[in-house]
């Protein structure tokens, strides 16, 4: 906030500089009449730059540490004149290194000067390049620019030829450089900023540009190649490109019909023309049709098809077009894009048992960002990236180019993430993407460990891809753990409840058991009482069927019966002696001694009578005047 400074390495070196005195090194840095630090002592203000990078050590031997943020060192108001600071410069010119100290209050120019000892080159033909803060004229001075004590430049001397003593090497070390091309699309005012290696040939770039802006190679015209970049084929390291930015201009070249004095005048503006011929299907104008709009179709759309069809209704078709285009652009060396819905991804890497749980990465595509092209062929289709994403992740994809596409992500984004990281989705810019989205599922919801944007390296991919799953495995470590107590847990109450379930069928075999027991024991009594019924019935038949016993004073002949039972007792009756004996067998089976249970003997002499023929009268039996019988149970 002070001294403006927002390189955090700029700042930590400064930082070290002054032993990390804070107010030390802020002093260090602002200009002299701007220095002002408020005194700890009845809050009193000292004017001037009362610290410096020398100054701090006589303040920190005579001064203790103190718990204020600004330490008072000086005794009095009197103004301690501030020590010039030095500074370190490593300038780099070809293939050589020069170290330059100055003072901050030397200019731009003093190092030219020194350089042109050292370089035997004209201070006048020196471009001095590296500057954090732009480009600087020889008047500017040092200290002006707020510089931290190391600094890194490099010369460039755009008029001379490259020494020959030195060119195989610098060759070899420029086809190993990246070159910045710094591209204007001038029809639409716009600028690219395109990272290419020293081995990649002019050609190579224009196609690249072909795809930003959708001129053809032939018809593109190009303001700023060096004069040396004759030939398309010439690589960028030997075409004389200023190191390690170049300005670049292309434009649409006009139509063939138009006047001369036309073409003169822009074959002036221009400082070179594509003449390659290398895109076979620009064969269009042979026949009267420019390729740039044939049959009132944009060239970009003849070029490529969209990554995924704009309003699809299922998300599966979606995603198989968006991967049969992509490997159709990048090559079958890509990302296993999961094929179904975002819930279904989600069911996938999250709702598994923990150990086989993984990540979801969702690519976020953009067909009109500049970085796009890059990305995807340089970074997702390392083969180390692919690699690293099909072992731990669950890779999902959606295209934001539609803005019915983009809409609809950011629906699902809404319900799925929140509002807060839908809202940071739907700020991006378009040269902000491709996006890469590292979610991790938690127990309640899911959390977006890293939104990762299209300018980074395979490198620092990698690096937070690596960083995401130190976090997750963490995470899935504790998973783990939980999920082996609750299925102990649940093993022990599943092992309690089939014991339970077993002693519950026990006791319900032993209580059916029983109530079958009891069920047939009542049957029985049942029909127990059911036939004691029927014998009660029948006896009460019998019993009321009986003739009357007659009198012992009837004048008739009587026959006087004495019947012993089983148990021992006797009952007694008389009988008419014309009565037949079936008149005997009712009244025995009357007192409950049914003739088809028991039998009937005689004593003398010892007979069976309930074998004779029941018809006959007690007389004819010989059951007369009287008789003694028992009864016995038949086997």
């Amino acid at each position: 906030a002070c001294t403006g400074i927002e390189n955090i390495d700029e700042a930590i070196t400064l930082l070290e500089q002054n032993n990390w005195d804070l107010v030390a090194a802020i002093n260090g840095v602002i200009p002299q009449e701007n220095g002002i630090l408020q005194s700890e002592y009845g809050g009193e203000t000292l004017h001037g730059p009362a610290y410096g990078p020398t100054s701090h050590s006589t303040a920190a031997s005579s001064t203790s540490s103190s718990s204020s943020a600004f330490r008072h060192v000086v005794p009095s108001r009197q103004i301690v004149e501030r020590q010039p600071r030095m500074l370190d410069f490593r300038v780099e010119y070809r293939d050589r290194n020069v170290d330059v100290v100055l003072e901050d209050s030397s200019t731009v120019g003093d190092i030219k000067h020194i350089l042109e000892n050292e370089l035997q080159i004209p201070a006048s033909q020196m471009l001095l390049k590296g500057w954090k803060t732009g480009d600087v004229d020889d008047s500017t001075v040092l200290k002006t620019l707020h510089l931290p004590k190391n600094n890194s430049l490099y010369v460039l001397t755009p008029d001379l030829p490259p020494s020959s003593s030195s060119h195989s090497g610098a060759l070899q070390e420029s086809l190993n450089q990246n070159f910045m091309l710094i591209v204007t699309h001038r029809e639409v005012q716009r600028e690219y900023n395109l990272n290419f290696s020293g081995s990649s040939t002019i050609q190579e770039v224009k196609r690249n540009v072909y795809d930003l802006t959708s001129i053809p190679v032939r018809h593109q015209l190009w303001e700023g190649w060096p004069p040396s970049a004759t030939d398309d084929s010439m690589t960028l390291a030997v075409s004389g490109l200023t190191f390690p930015c170049h300005r670049l201009t292309v434009g649409r070249r006009s139509s063939p019909v138009q006047t001369r004095e036309q073409s003169e005048e822009q074959c002036t503006d221009v400082h070179m023309v594509s003449d390659s011929d290398g895109d076979d299907f620009e064969d269009a104008t042979e026949f009267g049709v420019d390729d740039g709009e044939m049959f009132g179709v944009a060239s970009s759309a003849l070029r490529k098809s969209p990554m995924m069809p704009e309003n699809a209704e299922n998300e599966g078709d979606a995603l198989l077009q968006f991967t049969a285009e992509f490997s159709s652009r990048y090559g079958d060396c890509h990302p296993v894009y999961f094929i179904g819905s975002l819930e279904a991804a989600f069911q996938e890497a999250f709702y598994g048992k923990a150990r086989d749980r993984k990540l979801l990465a969702i690519y976020l595509h953009h067909d009109e960002s500049v970085l796009t092209n890059v990305f995807c062929s340089q970074m997702l289709c390392a083969e180390s990236i692919v690699s690293y994403l099909s072992q731990n992740f669950i890779t999902w994809a959606w295209d934001m180019t539609k803005e019915a596409n983009r809409a609809r992500f950011l629906t699902m984004c809404t319900r799925h993430f929140g509002s807060v990281v839908a809202q940071t989705i739907r700020t991006q810019k378009t040269d902000q993407f491709p996006l890469f989205l590292i979610i991790m599922g938690k127990r309640s919801s899911n959390e977006v460990l890293n939104v990762i944007q299209g300018n980074t390296t395979v490198d620092e991919l990698m690096m937070r891809l690596m960083a995401a799953m130190e976090i997750f495995s963490a995470q899935q470590q504790e998973d783990i753990k939980d999920e082996d107590e609750r299925e102990a847990r649940e093993n022990v109450k599943r092992e309690q409840d089939e014991a339970y379930r077993i002693s519950l069928e026990a006791d319900r075999a032993k209580r059916e058991a029983h109530e079958r027991e009891m069920a047939e024991q009542f049957r029985l009594e049942q029909i127990r009482k059911e036939q004691e019924e029927e014998r009660e019935a029948i006896r009460l038949s019998l019993e009321q069927s009986l003739p009357p016993e007659p009198k012992e004073e009837s004048t008739e002949s009587v026959s006087k019966l004495r019947i012993r039972t089983p148990s021992g007792e006797f009952f007694e009756r008389r009988f008419l002696a014309s009565s037949k004996l079936q008149v005997v067998f009712d009244f025995v089976a009357s007192k409950g001694y049914p003739w088809e249970e028991y039998k009937l003997l005689g004593t003398f002499p010892r007979r069976d009578v309930t074998q004779l023929d029941p018809n006959k009268s007690l007389l004819e039996v010989k059951l007369y005047p009287q008789e003694t019988l028992f009864l016995e149970a038949k086997e």
